[in-house]
């Protein structure tokens, strides 16, 4: 773990008023804080993967959807990032990586379709050929399943954008307890939101699965998964859960990780484990805002 003292001194926003006050790094990830100009404070992570440089952006400070297992939801909502804000944190990393950022991921803090205006100004900017240009098909916007936000997203007609809707169980009762937006926009209103939702020449929708040992883990909840799906042009990405401090949950072994993963394998579906990275300075997927107040 290592503080880039430099890079952390010398980067300043511009007209977006923010400004880089931490950076940690653990092989290859750089999670760095950045104060905004009223004094709020972000996270943003870049992943360095096969070649590749991915910029893990927020769109809110905090996070208002409190979902259980996540730090970030523990914050509480602060406020909307506005699109220069959001823009920033994409150039701040360009800086410090002195190459072209090539992927860019809506999965830090915040959930991007309560701040959708916002994010489609900023996705234009980054997609934009005398902006960042990054095309579409290297941003993706992930939610927790904000159904009205991924109709009004498809209506912006994003050629090629990419979606990542988190589940984390495909049963409306669990489902509730773990996720508080599931309440609002329950599971069959957002498969039917995901059906109708423009998917662009690579025709899928990411899934994302956070393994909880002992609550979401089990053969049948791998099987109401792939229930779920059916129908759905989708990749399942399965994550182990990383220890968000105080949540009451835990990781399950990585040979139930496996079991959890073939079980969707054997019903046809396309699978990836994900392994977190990052943990050591808790940049890993949920862990953004641990221990910080926005």
């Amino acid at each position: 773990m290592a503080l880039d003292e430099r890079w952390c001194q010398g980067q300043s926003g511009g007209m977006s008023g923010c400004q880089i006050v931490e950076c940690l790094e653990e092989d290859g990830v750089v999670k760095f804080a950045s104060r905004l100009a009223d004094g709020a404070r972000i996270e943003s992570v870049i992943l360095p993967i096969r070649g590749r440089t991915t910029v893990c952006v927020s769109s809110q400070v905090g996070c208002g959807r409190g979902c259980v297992f996540c730090a970030t939801g523990a914050l509480g909502f602060g406020r909307n990032l506005s699109p220069e804000e959001i823009v920033w944190q994409v150039q701040a990393a360009r800086e410090r990586q002195e190459c072209r950022v090539d992927n860019i991921v809506f999965m830090g803090m915040g959930e991007p379709l309560d701040n959708l205006d916002s994010v489609v100004q900023a996705i234009r900017v980054m997609a934009d050929p005398h902006g960042l240009d990054i095309a579409y098909r290297y941003i993706t916007v992930s939610t927790a399943g904000h159904a009205d936000g991924i109709r009004a997203l498809g209506a912006f007609n994003l050629t090629n954008l990419r979606l990542a809707v988190s589940v984390n169980a495909a049963e409306d009762t669990l489902r509730d307890r773990l996720m508080p937006i599931n309440r609002q926009y329950p599971l069959a209103r957002l498969k039917a939101e995901l059906l109708a939702f423009p998917k662009g020449k690579r025709g899928v929708i990411l899934i994302e699965y956070v393994l909880l040992a002992g609550v979401n883990d089990s053969r049948e909840q791998a099987l109401q998964l792939a229930r779920y799906v059916d129908g759905l042009p989708v990749r399942i990405n399965v994550i182990a859960f990383n220890g968000a401090s105080g949540s009451g949950f835990s990781a399950p072994a990585p040979e139930q990780v496996r079991r959890f993963c073939g079980w969707l394998v054997e019903e046809k579906l396309f699978v990836r484990e994900r392994r977190s990275r990052g943990q050591g300075v808790l940049a890993a997927c949920g862990m953004l805002g641990v221990g910080r107040l926005p």
